[in-house]
């Protein structure tokens, strides 16, 4: 009896403090810390912190850090997606993972190219291979600037404007290398497409 009751009694000794700490360890990283770093961040970096949205007419367009599926001829296309269900889908985040002697994406690319050369059949100069293969993450918002120049008369074309101007858009939206140095010129898409809708023919 005597055991019983001291066993008992290390047994509160022990849980109470544990059960006190475990209560207080999750109020603590999983309530107040994710509280603070969500202040910190929207005080910091509020675009950042609220997905880095882009705003048109007031409304989310979409975000700089996640490519969308512009598919008509006025607009400029970005990579190819291997996401499903649907292209560029956040929650399935990831390529195909298909190897550059597999058959499948083989046939893909030369989808893909056949694409490209029936929305613009005067264009003769070789496709950039970003416009047909898929990103690691199937999410890349961005092109090479030799992917935009490629699209450059197309989009020209279909939307009567002069090609020196939608070139100019291309350059305007180019984003460089950080000091010059790191990383490599890319052209953001969304933001592409969103200035090209804000010009007149």
């Amino acid at each position: 009896m005597t055991n019983t009751l001291g066993q008992n009694t290390i047994r509160q000794n022990i849980l109470r403090p544990l059960l006190v700490l475990f209560l207080l360890l999750s109020v603590i990283t999983g309530l107040l810390y994710p509280l603070l770093t969500t202040a910190v961040a929207k005080l910091v970096y509020p675009a950042q912190a609220e997905g880095s949205l882009i705003l048109k007419d007031g409304k989310p367009a979409g975000s700089v850090l996640i490519g969308q599926n512009f598919a008509d001829p006025a607009h400029f296309w970005g990579r190819p997606s291997a996401t499903s269900p649907q292209p560029n889908n956040g929650v399935s985040s990831g390529g195909s993972n298909l190897g550059p002697l597999n058959p499948a994406l083989v046939e893909a690319v030369k989808a893909r190219v056949q694409a490209l050369r029936d929305a613009d059949p005067g264009n003769t100069t070789p496709v950039p291979v970003d416009l047909v293969t898929a990103s690691a993450s199937g999410l890349d918002p961005h092109i090479s600037v030799a992917a935009a120049d490629f699209q450059v008369k197309r989009v020209a074309a279909v939307r009567k404007l002069e090609v020196a101007q939608v070139q100019a858009l291309v350059e305007q939206s180019t984003e460089r290398p950080l000091l010059g140095l790191i990383g490599e010129a890319g052209v953001n898409v969304l933001r592409l497409n969103l200035a090209l809708d804000s010009l007149k023919p």
